[in-house]
């Protein structure tokens, strides 16, 4: 992703991601991943979500969308160390996604980045655009709490304070555009909620 338009929204380090988010896959079928599901994760960094979603998709393609291409092999190589077979890394900026996509998809997967995207509005576009029709989109956010109370391993972890929001104003910029309707809010404790959406109208419907 550009760092300059994606502000704040770094890898983290796997071990305290770890601690975080001890069962990422339960996470992952709480926010609608199943299997025979295609999913393209954005900013996927290396691979904690990609990695359990390729394995609840099985044998349907998780494709791991990044602009960093280290973080890319590094995904690939965690892939093939567990033996994932279904994860087809994607090199590219986010604001393309549709035309970097090989196929539209049944769910695009955007974890703790939203916050950092100054151009909330193009992303939503890009994300319909790259659905099967009543595909869905699923958005995990940092609560909207001081940093300094979001701790983990005794450190505050997430994104400043200023640029968290909360789920009514992450909802409603999704919703801007008329693209996607609200299927769900969840809870995902201790520091994080997700919402699901669904394509409504937009995007492409040849699939």
């Amino acid at each position: 992703m550009d760092a300059e338009r994606f502000r704040n929204t770094g890898q983290p380090d796997w071990d305290w991601w770890g601690r975080l988010w001890p069962t990422p896959g339960a996470t992952l079928r709480r926010l609608g991943i199943a299997p025979g599901l295609t999913v393209a994760e954005v900013a996927c960094g290396n691979g904690y979500f990609a990695l359990p979603a390729a394995r609840i998709t099985a044998p349907e393609p998780v494709y791991a969308l990044d602009l960093e291409e280290s973080l890319l092999e590094e995904c690939t190589r965690l892939a093939e160390r567990q033996e994932i077979e279904n994860v087809v890394p994607v090199h590219g900026d986010a604001r393309r996604m549709a035309r970097l996509l090989p196929e539209r998809v049944d769910v695009v997967l955007l974890a703790n980045t939203f916050h950092g995207i100054d151009d909330k509005r193009a992303f939503v576009e890009e994300a319909a655009e790259s659905l099967r029709p009543s595909g869905h989109l699923a958005v995990v956010n940092w609560h909207d709490r001081p940093r300094e109370t979001t701790t983990v391993a005794g450190e505050p972890r997430g994104p400043p304070t200023d640029l968290r929001l909360p789920p009514d104003d992450a909802a409603a910029a999704v919703l801007d555009g008329g693209a996607f309707s609200l299927v769900e809010r969840i809870e995902l404790p201790p520091y994080h909620y997700g919402l699901l959406f669904e394509r409504t109208t937009g995007g492409s419907t040849t699939d």
